[in-house]
């Protein structure tokens, strides 16, 4: 152990130590976790997964997303708008993802809420990423303390009751906030871990849509 909330791998990097030396994820961890994301179907496709985890660990569903995506016809959303009740059942038999419903539900639905909302906002992304938060809302040094005791913040609150307002569902501020943290609207790699410079390197290079 390097630290609160940090871990040294057989590899003698650093990192955040959620990811618990699985290999998988592990590489969830290095490659994809806080990495900006501005793709509308890498948005959508997160804050639905990030549905479906409420209640189960984010490993689960990180090893059925490719299951996930086939089954949602890779989270193109335009598409899943226009599924059916056969759609639902169809899901609900897949062995391969969690089959829960109101979860499956709630994905169709938001899909259709997505695509008003690419209507009214131009883009997913341009709507998402208009919660980033400022500099000044972020805790400094992000510590592993700071993260625990905050599994809210003001902006991922605001983002859920935007999200709320227009019909979304399984949209609760701590999904909020595990989603602006995945997509990189923050950097939550805790001070210490070696990917947290290469995160902000690509925050700040990045053209906010």
């Amino acid at each position: 152990m390097s630290g609160e909330g940090l871990i040294r791998g057989e590899d003698g990097v650093v990192r955040c130590a959620w990811h618990g030396g699985k290999d998988d994820y592990q590489a969830y961890h290095d490659g994809e976790w806080g990495r900006p994301e501005t793709d509308d179907i890498r948005l959508f496709e997160k804050i639905c997964l990030e549905g479906f985890q409420s209640g189960l660990s984010w490993l689960t569903i990180l090893r059925k997303r490719e299951a996930f995506r086939t089954g949602f016809d890779g989270f193109d959303y335009h598409r899943v708008a226009e599924y059916s009740e056969v759609d639902v059942e169809r899901l609900l038999a897949d062995a391969g993802i969690v089959r829960h419903r109101r979860k499956i539900e709630s994905t169709i639905n938001n899909a259709r809420r997505a695509v008003e909302l690419e209507q009214e906002a131009g883009s997913l992304a341009r709507f998402f990423w208009s919660f980033e938060p400022e500099v000044a809302e972020r805790p400094d040094p992000v510590t592993w303390t700071a993260l625990t005791a905050n599994p809210t913040t003001a902006a991922s609150t605001r983002l859920s009751k935007e999200l709320k307002k227009r019909g979304w569902s399984f949209v609760g501020p701590t999904t909020a906030y595990a989603f602006m943290q995945a997509m990189g609207l923050v950097n939550d790699h805790i001070d210490g871990c070696a990917f947290r410079h290469a995160v902000e390197e690509e925050r700040a290079s990045l053209t906010r849509p």
